[in-house]
This record gives structure tokens, C-alpha cells and sequence, in this order.
């Protein structure tokens, strides 16, 4: 129990640190864009799923010899009202730790992904007030406003892309099917749930540096993971002009809401610049060896702290 719980921390602490820091400053994932994206959702579960282990195995080690025993005989001690011969205040320490951390994720993601509904609910009840469908595009709506402004509405049942008068006027047929198709695309792959996982974590360890640098890097994967649906429809150079066109332009939120968008004005990360740059110079996409290679790297570090505390 104690070199799972000693293997464990330090897979959590490299995985807290040197490796995002390496993925979020790595050239490749441009090329690659889903496959960078499943590594880092492999990461981030990894990187929890060791940190809670960890802990929970030191915190373990009075109780028995691996974690299932541990936790039968801490359940029978629990029941009993007895403890062991000679409990350690840091293994106590440490199962409170595990205990809290794993609650404290859990909850916070239950919250995040409540709060974000009832906001896209409240959101798309006004643009049912506020909007008008556009022509010849299903599911696409149109506000009045002079900004150029387009975003996609995510429901369970409903979800609608919205654009703005100020957009219609400012790009021309082609710019305006390739901000529709980019749209499109980020409500069939359900973009704003990988979205709203990583900004639950950041928003549960906000003085944990590594998860805004996370929550910016997979915003800006999903952004390029449209950008490629979207190249299936126009020319690479097009799509780079719309999304330099609005890109460029002060967006405001015309509703005045509190929806979180990946692209919005308000994201301190610059999601543009990256995007055009790929377009404009398209990279060559990773070799099938390095595709394969990255999966692997994926499911190691998933499958690792898993068969660690089922076996150790």
C-alpha cells in the first residue's frame, strides 16, 4: 500500500505540472487537434484520480494491506466505533484529505454543469423573445445588434446557433456559411461539455495555475476541432478571414447573460491569432505512428492509477 500510494503522488505531481506544462507549449496538437484534446481529458482525469488515490492510500495503510482490504476494515472499525491498535493522526490527516478533495471535485462539477443549464434555459427563453429565424438555415437564429456576434446555444432537447445583424452585414455569403458550419460543428461534438468539465476544475482549484493553463488550451482545441468541420465547407483562406473579421471586432453578449462561450469576448486567451496562423499555413497532420503513439500515452495514463490501486 505505501509504494501505491508513493507511485500514485508522484504520477499526481507530474501530472499537476511538468506535463501540461510540456502539452500546453508543444507545436503538435495544432496538427492533431482531437487527439491533443483526449490527451488532455486523460490528464486531467489521471492527474485527480492519482492525487485522490494517493491520499487515500496512505491514509489506508493502518487499515490493511491493499485498498479493499483498507477499506473493509475501515468500514468494520467505522461500525464498531474501535480503531487500530496504533492510528496515525497522518493517515487520519490523510483519509479526511481524500475525502474532502473528491467531494469537493465531485460537487463543484454537479454545480457547474446545473448552473450552466439554467443559464443556457434562461438564455434561450430570450432569444426566443428577442430573435428571428434566419433563412434557409435551420436552427439558426438572428438578435438585432450592430456587433458582429455569433455563438451556438447548447440544450438537451434544443439548441440553436445565434448570430447578429452586425455579422449578416459585415461578412459576405461564403465568410458568413463558414461561421454557421463552425457554429454547427461545436453543437454536434458537444464542445461545451469537454468545456464545462475543464472549467469546473479550474473553477475548484482556482490557485492551481495548471488548470487555467488546461482550460485554455482545450478552448482553443475545440475552437480548431470546428475550424476543421467548418474547412469542409469553404476554402481555408475564407474561413480565416471570418474568423479574423470577427475575431477583430469588441463583441459585447446582447443579452446581457452569464453563458460561458469558448470564443467570447471576455476569454483572456487569444483563441484567434492560433487559428488563422494554421489556416493560412496549414501544418501536415501527425504521421499514423504518433497518432498511435498518443492514444497509447492516453490510455496508459488512464489505465495506470486505476490498475495501481485495484491491485497495490
Amino acid at each position: 500500500m505505501f509504494a501505491t500510494a508513493v507511485i500514485l503522488g508522484v504520477l499526481a505531481v507530474l501530472l499537476a505540472g511538468p506535463v501540461p506544462i510540456w502539452l500546453s507549449a508543444a507545436a503538435w496538437p495544432a496538427r492533431s487537434p482531437a487527439v491533443a484534446l483526449v490527451l488532455w481529458q486523460s490528464i486531467a482525469l489521471a492527474g485527480g484520480l492519482s492525487m485522490i488515490g494517493s491520499l487515500l492510500s496512505f491514509g489506508l495503510i493502518p487499515f490493511g494491506v491493499n485498498l479493499f482490504d483498507g477499506i473493509r476494515s475501515l468500514g468494520g472499525h467505522l461500525v464498531a466505533g474501535t480503531l487500530p491498535d496504533e492510528p496515525s493522526f497522518v493517515a487520519v490527516l490523510m483519509l479526511c484529505s481524500a475525502m474532502i478533495l473528491g467531494s469537493h471535485l465531485l460537487l463543484n462539477l454537479a454545480a457547474t454543469f446545473s448552473r450552466a443549464e439554467r443559464q443556457h434555459r434562461r438564455h434561450r427563453h430570450l432569444i426566443g423573445l428577442l430573435s428571428q429565424p434566419l433563412a434557409d438555415h435551420s436552427g439558426t437564429r438572428v438578435i438585432e445588434h450592430d456587433a458582429p456576434v455569433a455563438y451556438c446555444l447548447p440544450g438537451a432537447t434544443r439548441s440553436a446557433t445565434v448570430l447578429s445583424r452586425g455579422l449578416l452585414q459585415l461578412l459576405d455569403a461564403e465568410q458568413l456559411r463558414a461561421v454557421i458550419a463552425h457554429e454547427h460543428a461545436h453543437l454536434i461534438q458537444k464542445h461545451h461539455l469537454v468545456l464545462l468539465a475543464f472549467k469546473s476544475w479550474h473553477s475548484a482549484l482556482p490557485w492551481f495555475p495548471i488548470a487555467n493553463r488546461a482550460e485554455n488550451a482545450v478552448a482553443l482545441l475545440v475552437e480548431m476541432l470546428a475550424d476543421d468541420q467548418a474547412r469542409r465547407v469553404v476554402d481555408d483562406r475564407t474561413l480565416a478571414t471570418a474568423i479574423a473579421l470577427v475575431g477583430s471586432a469588441h463583441q459585447v453578449d446582447p443579452l446581457g447573460t452569464d453563458v460561458e462561450l469558448a470564443d467570447g469576448p471576455d476569454h483572456p486567451f487569444d483563441l484567434v491569432t492560433p487559428r488563422v496562423r494554421r489556416l493560412i499555413s496549414p501544418p501536415p497532420p501527425l504521421p499514423a505512428e504518433a497518432v498511435l503513439a498518443v492514444a497509447a500515452s492516453a490510455a496508459t495514463l488512464l489505465l495506470l492509477p486505476t490498475l495501481l490501486l485495484l491491485l497495490g
